[in-house]
């Protein structure tokens, strides 16, 4: 019995020194149609295959433990993380419209697994600023499938493993 809660000690121990960072882009938003069908065509919500991509997203991630989700304070990136935040029963907290240092320290100061949306021109800041390398560029406007991840483990040192899948 006290080699089982020797063993469990150090599997927590070592779980609790790591954690994942989860970017993504808002999914597709609404495109505004002739006339005056949307009322904000500079902050439009999410079309239907966005709405099903942020669906995706909460299946993607229902199992990763997120304690925190970010996103901009846009329709598009809020709809995107709201299936998540209702299943998780997490509140969405805002950052500017560009991810500065300050919300970089902020993120890995978390140590928790989070989920971070933002922009096709923000997206490769976070993903930069988490990894502390140029990984990425700005996204095309046609691309949404993209998670990037970018995992942290601290044990003996920092190593800091970076992913980009399609979802």
């Amino acid at each position: 019995m006290q080699k089982f809660t020797s063993l469990l000690i150090v599997a927590v121990f070592l779980t609790s020194c790591s954690h994942t960072y989860y970017i993504a882009r808002h999914a597709e938003k609404a495109v505004p149609s002739a006339g005056n069908t949307m009322s904000t065509p500079d902050d439009p919500p999410l079309s239907d295959a966005g709405t099903r991509r942020a669906e995706t997203i909460r299946e993607v991630l229902k199992d990763k433990n997120i304690r925190h989700i970010y996103s901009t304070n846009t329709k598009r990136t809020r709809l995107t993380a709201e299936p998540l935040s209702k299943a998780a029963g997490i509140e969405i907290q805002t950052y500017g419209p560009r991810p500065d240092s300050t919300f970089i320290l902020i993120l890995k100061k978390t140590k928790k697994n989070t989920l971070i949306i933002g922009h096709s021109n923000t997206v490769d800041e976070l993903v930069n600023g988490l990894t502390n390398e140029k990984n990425l560029s700005d996204l095309a406007d046609s691309e949404y499938d993209n998670l990037f991840i970018v995992h942290y483990k601290r044990l003996f040192g920092m190593k800091i493993k970076y992913e980009r899948k399609k979802y």
